[in-house]
């Protein structure tokens, strides 16, 4: 049926071409400049994914070599590039690291040495890296292939791609130091998180800004500068700054460039500070907006703002994603763009106006004092919601149902909860999806031959408090509350997960899903939960409950979908029905996205894995490969049986009970034993 369209038929050849060379590269953080996640690879296949093998295990080596009181302020998320026929990464310290595909072998290793007595906003986290050729440099010249990296200490960092040897001839040694251009509350306030965008010899980067701290925070200022030189292009202001007071709207999110057009697009955040904007009236533009740029110039293209006056931390955290689509009416080329709601901005990639009908919706009002609300924000008609946006106290978790109300049940009832949007209030309000979305950093994946979007989704309730600022000077935060000053503001905030007295989220799982969507039908054709609790409950209690889904994942050719979760596993699902087919046990959880490559004619699938310290996951330092089985080689009945999830539970609960019983037995005889020498 595939073959009877002339696009599909020639997407279908494009990708069989592809598949057919020597080696298929994964070359930018999203799989391609405009973050499709998507590989033509299809050697891997839903008949064949159970005979994955474990290809190699590599350590950065800093659990051994760092104390542990660094690493619980680490978040491991970087994705691989194969790239110089190496894999080449970034460690949560900015260390940047090449590969053999094959064995996982260092080839090179560069530290930038950045301090690890500071506390970074964002904690010690390094997404990933970008690369770039310098196609007016000789072939075979040193820095013709070139690595780029920000920094946690606000660097951006040029390497040879081949030796991991900085750039001579790019800023002061291979570096270069952005302004500020302010003095920071503290060293960590300020940091570059992901990957930099680079298209036509510029080298875009974003920040990551501490949320909550101040009303006069930093600005979100966006930098390009020579790919070859290091000097500075331009600078772009996201936020518009008429008669407001704030800072922030920056770009920590990862970028997409479309070089051909000459395009970069900006996934903007929400102004400072996040819960109360009474001393920046309107609509804030452009924070919470897909913005498009002149790559070459930083000249504004157009932009489209996803939420009006963001008081919920609902900035948008994923890359855009560029592809081209089936409309219906003819084929356009796009920007899709997932939200933490949940919902998916389709808009045209020329003009950013959207492809289908966005609503302004009327939104609950009534804010905390001061505030001034927009009385309406933007909902898409086409493509239904990714996740759930509303929540009640029916959808509480009661593990011991009875005619009293749960903790859950209570913390539901006496929250401010209208539905998506309501504003934060001294009372307390219900934020769901809460500000880890819907769709986080991960980001979504497309599938340009069937014309599927795949993406991951977090359900979690945040409680959101404001504590007048009288208040705010003594407030003391119970454990597990995210507290901050908001000085400048009337209000300091409080932000925590609801949760149970056992540990467990108070909203009924499944609590991480991935999701398949035709667009062009508007349309979900499945859900899938992901992950268990065998990471996160008590005694590795592996319920299959799912887990909030901050990274992404990646789909192939080969019709599968990878992705970690918050239980240390990689996971395999049949792209077309969403069953779960495959499970690789990883030494703690892979909160990264997961890549794939070909390499001497095998394919390859690779994950960063090193937990997540903010989840409050297992801790570790390994990028962790999987290829099919060779011949003589068959997956191990270790990895059948107690490397798959509830395996171990199961392994130590059966231990236990066989203990107990031979107890048991032991006592029975010993007794019958002392019976027989009375008599």
């Amino acid at each position: 049926m595939l073959a009877t369209r002339p696009f599909y038929l020639a997407a279908l050849i494009t990708l069989l071409l592809l598949s057919s060379r020597p080696g298929i590269a994964w070359e930018s953080w999203g799989g391609d400049p405009g973050g499709s996640r998507f590989s033509p690879l299809r050697e891997i296949t839903p008949d064949n994914v159970g005979n994955l093998v474990r290809a190699f295990e590599f350590h950065t080596g800093d659990v051994a070599a760092r104390p542990s009181e660094v690493m619980r302020r680490t978040k491991f998320q970087a994705t691989p590039l194969f790239v110089e026929d190496s894999l080449i990464f970034c460690s949560p310290f900015n260390e940047v690291i090449a590969l053999d595909p094959g064995t996982g072998a260092q080839k090179w290793r560069y530290d930038p040495k950045i301090a690890t007595n500071q506390r970074p906003a964002n904690r010690y986290v390094c997404r990933g890296v970008t690369y770039w050729i310098d196609e007016k440099a000789p072939a075979g010249a040193a820095c013709r292939s070139r690595i780029f990296m920000g920094t946690n200490d606000v660097r951006l960092i040029a390497l040879d791609a081949r030796t991991g040897i900085p750039c001579p001839g790019f800023g002061n040694g291979g570096e270069v130091r952005p302004e500020i251009g302010m003095a920071l509350d503290w060293p960590g306030e300020f940091q570059i998180t992901s990957p930099p965008a680079i298209g036509r010899d510029v080298v875009v980067i974003g920040s990551a800004i501490g949320d909550n701290r101040r009303v006069d925070a930093p600005s979100g200022v966006v930098r390009a500068f020579d790919a070859r030189t290091g000097s500075m292009r331009w600078t772009f202001e996201p936020l518009k700054r008429g008669g407001i007071e704030a800072g922030h709207a920056n770009v920590w999110a990862p970028m997409s460039v479309d070089a051909a057009r000459g395009l970069v697009f900006l996934p903007t955040s929400s102004p400072s500070p996040d819960f109360w904007g009474g001393k920046r009236p309107g609509n804030n533009e452009h924070a919470n907006s897909v913005v498009a740029l002149r790559i070459e110039t930083g000249e504004l293209v157009w932009a489209f703002q996803t939420v009006h006056h963001d008081v919920w931390d609902y900035d948008l955290p994923a890359q855009p994603t560029l592809t081209r689509i089936d409309t219906g009416e003819g084929q356009r080329d796009v920007v899709i763009q997932p939200t933490k709601q949940g919902f998916v901005f389709v808009l045209d990639r020329d003009t950013g106006k959207p492809v289908w009908p966005v609503e302004e919706r009327a939104v609950p009002q009534d804010g905390a004092e001061g505030e001034r609300l927009s009385p309406t924000q933007p909902f898409p008609t086409h493509v239904p919601a990714l996740t759930s946006q509303a929540i009640s106290t029916d959808d509480a978790l009661s593990l011991f149902p009875g005619p009293r109300r749960s903790s859950c049940e209570r913390q539901f009832a006496e929250a401010r909860n209208e539905g998506l949007f309501t504003p934060p209030s001294v009372r307390g309000t219900l934020e769901f999806p809460f500000t880890g979305g819907g769709v986080n950093w991960g980001s979504a994946a497309f599938d340009p031959v069937n014309q599927i979007l795949y993406a991951n989704t977090g359900r979690a309730v945040h409680l959101i408090k404001l504590i007048p600022r009288a208040e705010a000077a003594g407030f003391d935060p119970p454990p597990g509350h995210d507290f901050g000053q908001q000085k400048g503001a009337p209000f300091a905030m409080s932000r925590s997960v609801v949760m149970s007295p056992l540990g467990f989220l108070c909203n009924k799982p499944p609590w991480g899903e991935m999701v398949a969507v035709d667009l062009k039908a508007g349309k979900i054709l499945w859900r899938s939960t992901v992950g268990t609790t065998e990471d996160l409950a008590p005694l590795g209690v592996p319920l299959p409950w799912g887990a909030p889904l901050l990274n992404g994942l990646a789909v192939t050719a080969g019709g599968l979908v990878f992705t970690g979760a918050m239980d240390a596993y990689l996971r395999a699902f049949d792209a077309r029905s969403g069953r779960e087919l495959w499970q690789g046990r990883l030494p703690v959880p892979g909160v990264a996205n997961p890549m794939t490559y070909l390499w001497k004619g095998e394919q390859y699938v690779a994950i960063g894995a090193g937990g997540h310290s903010e989840a409050g996951t297992s801790i570790g330092d390994s990028v962790v490969a999987f290829r099919l089985a060779r011949s003589g080689e068959e997956p191990s009945l270790w990895s059948r049986t107690i490397d798959r999830p509830g395996g171990r539970f199961l392994a130590a609960s059966s231990a236990i009970v066989l203990a107990i019983v031979a107890l048991v037995v032991a006592s029975l005889r010993w007794r019958r034993r002392r019976r027989i020498a009375r008599t």
